[in-house]
């Protein structure tokens, strides 16, 4: 992924009333925030809001992201020290994600989680080493960055999909995981859904394909998209309700639309030979 982060001039920042820059070396941490309010704020209120209402020198924080659309904003840069959690400034690098954190919904689209894990790799780059990942909630009395946001932080920045590359170092294209499996069902039948007759293979009636059901075969399918980087699973980004029970339904549909999209290929949600097979042929860019 190629990271776009949009100058201060760009959002129209103010000018600091002053500003304390820190060394490379002294930085050790890369720290999530959120916003706690609608994603539709702009950064300059954000700003307006630090400087005028808190008295800051200028916005807290050193890059800030927005929770739907992913764009990246330049707060206080690199090095500069910022203030966004007292005691720890020095030390850690602050990311906001502006949005709020509601029970039950994602509040953090993949786009946003994109940006941030990239933002976290050119850190690393600059830095020439490991900075750790935290949530403000590990340095203060607080709920920021959210639940949603602090579990993702914490189980290492899972991303879906392609996977980010280090910005400036292209990585080669890998093989596909695992030996390739050919696809299992007849020339003309796919996976989909039960009422789209008989050549479309569901896994409600257990059917009985190349010496396995049709649930093995599908639960198969999503587990080879797991061993490729993608989050499949009960809990997860994919599959997370009923998990990869191998019955076709709208978790399946909205997962195989994911790959397809991803492999540029024609996006039906259907899980045909050509999808099957770019899971087990086609390359991890």
């Amino acid at each position: 992924m190629t990271l776009e982060i949009i100058s201060r001039a760009g959002w129209g920042a103010r000018a600091p009333r002053s500003r304390e820059t820190v060394s490379w070396s002294k930085r050790t941490g890369f720290m999530g925030h959120y916003s706690a309010a609608s994603a539709s704020q702009t950064v300059r209120e954000i700003q307006n809001f630090h400087m005028d209402t808190r008295g800051w020198s200028d916005i807290g924080y050193n890059f800030l992201i927005n929770s739907v659309t992913g764009k990246v904003y330049e707060g206080r840069g690199w090095t500069v020290l910022g203030a966004h959690c007292k005691g720890y400034n020095t030390p850690n690098i602050g990311v906001c994600v502006i949005g709020k954190d509601r029970a039950g919904i994602k509040d953090v689209s993949d786009a946003a989680r994109r940006s941030f894990k990239a933002l976290y790799e050119e850190a690393q780059e600059r830095k020439g080493g490991k900075l750790t990942l935290l949530g403000h909630r590990d340095h203060g009395s607080t709920d920021c960055p959210g639940d949603e946001l602090y579990a993702w932080i914490h189980a290492g920045l899972p991303i879906v999909g392609q996977p980010t590359n280090t910005p400036g170092k292209p990585s080669p294209s890998k093989p596909a995981p695992g030996p390739a499996v050919g696809f299992p069902l007849p020339s003309g039948y796919y996976f989909g859904p039960a009422s789209g007759g008989d050549r479309s293979v569901s896994g409600r009636y257990e059917r009985r394909f190349a010496g396995k059901t049709d649930r093995a075969w599908l639960a198969e399918f999503a587990q080879q998209l797991s061993r490729r980087g993608w989050s499949v699973g009960k809990g997860r980004t994919y599959l997370g309700g009923a998990g990869n029970d191998g019955i076709y339904g709208s978790e399946y549909a909205t997962l195989i639309k994911a790959f397809q999209k991803d492999q540029k290929l024609t996006v039906d949600g259907l899980l045909g030979k050509k999808t099957w097979d770019a899971a087990y042929h086609n390359a991890l860019r």
